[in-house]
């Protein structure tokens, strides 16, 4: 294994897309795709009067 000075390690320059900031969008659409789901559920629910009461 090569051991590098402290010059040659400020000039490692990391990838620019990550896996964490991969995952982190995924997750982003799909909050987005459930919460579109449960929104259209509720009017499709609404639309054909199968809401329960709160009592």
């Amino acid at each position: 294994m090569k051991v590098l000075k402290d010059e040659e390690l400020f000039n490692i320059v990391g990838g620019s897309i990550s896996a964490s900031m991969i995952n982190y969008l995924v997750r982003g659409i799909e909050a987005i795709f459930e919460l579109g789901q449960s929104f259209g559920t509720a009017i499709r629910r609404a639309k054909e009067n199968k809401i329960c009461p709160l009592e």
